[in-house]
This record gives structure tokens, sequence and C-alpha cells, in this order.
């Protein structure tokens, strides 16, 4: 791993899903950006049922800077994150979606907002802009709900990328295996100080597949109904 202009360095975990349409670009952003920055990626296969582990292994032979971890059976978004984290050794890190939906150059805008705080607790993540209004007004909600539930602004939860320092890690032994890992990052950098910092990222319609949850109403209530039990049990174990 390379330094960047400060010395720090910084490593972005990107857990990939029946991606494989989405890899090859995927990759290749990923090595230019460690080439001109110096920031490292963990692909994660997290047990994808296509050809996305076969593509990672024959894209990213020989790769600097841009290296795999393999899932064998999916067990949760945040799964696939938590292993790509223990593969990691930077001073920052964090995690973005493999989709494309948003820019993986956004990294570079956090790295800045991390540089330009050196000896501060720095969370980065993302605004976004350009969603479908019915998919801004379902954050809108949940952003509220969660805000209200533990008396702290948390807003646009599920944005990425998601970028802070490591040592934030050492409080994430109960962390959660899904989409709740968000707001679990989240939460925890707030409860310890932590300086959040919003970067704007525009939110482009998807190339490629479809996504793993926002597929419909159904799909929907089944994540509201698992981000609330976790928010409540969350709550508990903060109180």
């Amino acid at each position: 791993m390379i330094l960047n202009n400060q010395g720090h360095t910084l490593c972005i975990i990107i857990p990939c899903y029946n991606e494989e349409k989405s890899i090859p670009e995927l990759v290749t952003r990923c090595g230019q950006l460690y080439d001109k920055h110096g920031i490292e990626f963990i692909l994660v296969d997290n047990g994808s049922l296509d050809n996305s582990r076969k593509i990672l292994e024959m894209q990213t032979q020989d790769l600097h800077g841009v290296n795999t971890v393999f899932v064998d059976k999916n067990l949760g978004y945040g799964f696939g994150i938590r292993q790509g984290l223990a593969a990691a050794n930077s001073t920052y890190t964090g995690w973005t979606h493999a989709d494309l939906q948003t820019d993986i150059g956004d990294v570079v805008a956090a790295l800045e907002v991390l540089n330009a705080m050196p000896n501060v607790n720095v969370f980065v993540k993302g605004n976004r802009s350009g969603r479908p209004i019915s998919d801004t007004l379902f954050t809108f909600g949940m952003s509220l709900f969660e805000s209200l539930l533990f008396r702290t602004r948390l807003w646009d939860i599920n944005a990425q990328p998601t970028i802070f320092s490591s040592t934030l890690l050492n409080d994430f032994v109960n962390a959660p295996d899904d989409f709740s890992l968000d707001l679990f990052a989240y939460l925890t950098a707030k409860n310890r100080g932590y300086s959040v910092q919003r970067i704007p990222v525009y939110f482009y319609k998807r190339v490629h597949g479809v996504s793993s949850w926002n597929v419909g109403w159904r799909s929907r209530i089944k994540f509201i109904k698992r981000t609330l039990n976790f928010s409540f049990e969350l709550r508990n174990q903060v109180n």
C-alpha cells in the first residue's frame, strides 16, 4: 500500500453480489484511483451466484492496489463488508457500493476532507442527489425515524461512500451483518464524538443488474422491518 500526500493510507471495501457486468469497469476505475491517488481497494465477492468471483479473479490478477476477498455464502451486505475490513490495514477505511450508481471517484473528495483534518477523528459520508422522488421520500422517512429514535441527527444513512478513521473499528464487535451496518457505523461515530462530514455525490441510473433490495415495496417493507428491529436493539444497547 502506498501513501498519499499526507502520509496516510486509505482502503475502501466494495462488496460485490451478482455484479458480473459491473466488475470490469469497477476494477479498471479502482486501479486508476490507486495509481493516481494511492487509494487501495478490497473487492469482496459476497457469495455471488453468477460469475462475479471468476471475473474478479481474472480482472485483479497482478493488479496492484486492488485486492480481493471471497465469501463462499452470502450472509448479508454487512457481513461481506466486515470480511473486507478484517483484511484492511490502513489509517482510514470504509466502503462504497459496486453498482456504479455513484462515482467511485467520490472517495477522492472524502480523502481530501480527511487530509484537511489529520488530527481529528473524522467520519465522512456521501450526501446523495439525483435520486427518484420515491427513493428520496423513503430515505427522508427512515432518516426522520432514526433521528427521533436516537435523539441525534442521522441523515441519508445509507449514502455512500462511508469512510472513517480506522480506530473506529475497535467498536465494531457487535456490528450487524445486513444493511443496518450503515446505521451502526454512523451512530457509533457520532456517539464517539467523531466529526461527521458530508460530501455531495450524484446518484446515476443503474446500468447493469438490479438492486438486491430496492426492487419494489415488498422488498422495502422487508428492509424496513429488519432495520426497525435492529434499531430498537441498538437503542437498548446504547442507553
